[in-house]
């Protein structure tokens, strides 16, 4: 049967992909910092008899391994940095491990060893059956910064791959056909002459004007764009003192759309806003892109593939204390519990997802940088059931399962569903062309060019004492 010598494998690499998964958790890093992780999945890669690449597209923290030859070529796509304030440790009470510090509220220190796992257990299939094809996996900095998958295209990744796949933790078992809107982030910095607010008014240039003058405009554009549009800014320096005139000011926007097109000319309106501001204060503006991504295009192929795998493994079961564990973290967040038990028809009583829900129809307006790899291939973001069913992404009671047992069986379940969705199109080839055919016809009118930062400074590797 299909899969069963790469369950077989996953299996038995179970307590490797566990301590891997839960050494991350222990040791939540930043984008582009995640310099422990990188170190632990590439150790378990070469332990496994993988060659590793590091340093992937450019990025110090990026991996690439692979195994087979030839097409098609499957890549797996991974990510492993944190958030910021959400440290916590296993218990389901809001107990920081660290106050203040970072934590795995997205469940991203689940989502590499379950590719690895997926990676190790194809290569035994795949020997045995002799099936020809090329997994590649990648491991993907700074998601959280929807900028780290774009950075590692402009540096040549992922150009090889034929169809894309990035499994991540969520709240229930689901493959997906949504939208996620693109994000853009940029900083806009206003120059002025700074002068006595009162007693030389008149000589000052205020750059806080410019920034004030350019937002009040961006609210006035909100009415003039299409409905999917999204805009938001942020003041990040204002001045110091109100009696003098700030000769410095700027302000920080990110705004989305799930059409690149429409992002292109909110990026041309908001330049025009920024210099029309800038000329009404006599100041001037400098504009820096900070990067962003691409929305996201989930293929409907491929998403069908992967909803007949996810239908097809055996999943691993949650034990009474997995659902006592969950039900104490659910009373943490009734009114999130109750909305998200109705929304996936279970059992009123429901404290984990069991079983597959329908294809996802429904549009994000969240962002992910796997958009900039689904516009260059045939690509599927889709979830498998880890959170407590009433649990928020980005919150702590993620990061109180992600290093647990909860957590763990679903990284299993993720492994199982990728290595099935894989040897899927390995042998059945035509679901390949029909999935390139789809993306043509997606991608028409569309181009990729990485959305880079004006600035690509990346952290050293710390010195090992």
């Amino acid at each position: 049967m299909l899969g069963d010598i790469s369950f077989k494998r996953i299996d038995q690499e179970k307590d490797a992909l566990i301590r891997a998964a839960r050494k991350i958790w222990e040791n939540p890093e930043s984008g582009y910092n995640e310099f422990i992780a990188s170190d632990v999945c590439a150790d378990l890669l070469e332990e496994a008899g993988f060659e590793v690449e590091r340093g992937c597209g450019g990025l110090p923290t990026a991996l690439r391994a692979q195994w087979g030859s030839g097409s098609p070529v499957i890549g797996l796509l991974g990510e492993f940095d944190a958030l910021p304030g959400l440290s916590q440790k296993d218990v389901c009470s809001r107990e920081p491990a660290e106050e203040g510090g970072w934590g795995h509220g997205c469940g991203h220190c689940l989502m590499c060893p379950s590719d690895i796992g997926a990676l190790i257990g194809l290569r035994d299939e795949m020997r045995e059956k002799n099936l020809k094809g090329t997994v590649v996996f990648y491991a993907c900095p700074a998601e959280e910064t929807v900028g780290g998958k774009g950075a590692m295209a402009a540096g040549g990744a992922f150009k090889e791959l034929d169809i894309a796949l990035c499994w991540h933790p969520g709240k229930f078992n689901r493959s997906s056909y949504s939208l996620l809107t693109g994000a853009n982030s940029q900083i806009f910095r206003f120059y002025g002459k700074s002068s006595h607010a009162a007693c030389d008014p008149h000589l000052g240039r205020s750059a806080l004007d410019g920034v004030e003058l350019m937002d009040v405009a961006a609210n006035y554009l909100r009415e003039h764009v299409p409905p999917d549009v999204r805009i938001h800014y942020c003041i990040t320096d204002g001045g110091s003192a109100p009696n003098v005139v700030p000769d410095y000011a700027a302000v920080k926007y990110t705004f989305r759309s799930f059409d690149i097109n429409t992002m292109a000319d909110v990026e041309r309106r908001l330049h025009n806003i920024a210099r029309g501001a800038a000329m009404m204060t006599d100041t001037r503006v400098e504009i820096e892109r900070l990067g962003g991504c691409y929305p996201v295009l989930n293929n409907h192929v491929v998403a069908d593939v992967v909803d007949a795998s996810m239908r097809a493994i055996p999943m691993e079961p949650w034990s009474e204390e997995d659902i006592a564990y969950a039900r104490s973290l659910n009373e943490t967040i009734p009114g999130e519990w109750k909305a998200s038990v109705a929304l996936s028809q279970s059992a009123p009583d429901t404290q984990l997802h069991v079983g597959v829900m329908d294809v996802d129809r429904d549009n994000d307006y969240g962002s992910s940088d796997l958009g900039d790899v689904s516009h260059m291939c045939p690509s599927c973001f889709y979830k498998g059931a880890c959170f407590p069913i009433g649990a928020n992404y980005h919150s702590w009671q993620v990061t109180a399962v992600a290093g647990m047992d909860i957590g763990f069986k679903s990284m299993i379940n993720g492994a199982r569903m990728t290595a099935l969705t894989v040897l899927r199109f390995l042998t059945e080839p035509e679901l390949v062309c029909r999935a390139k055919e789809e993306f043509d016809r997606t991608m028409e009118g569309k181009r990729y060019e990485a959305m880079v930062p004006d600035k690509r400074e990346y952290p050293e590797r710390p010195v090992k004492r």
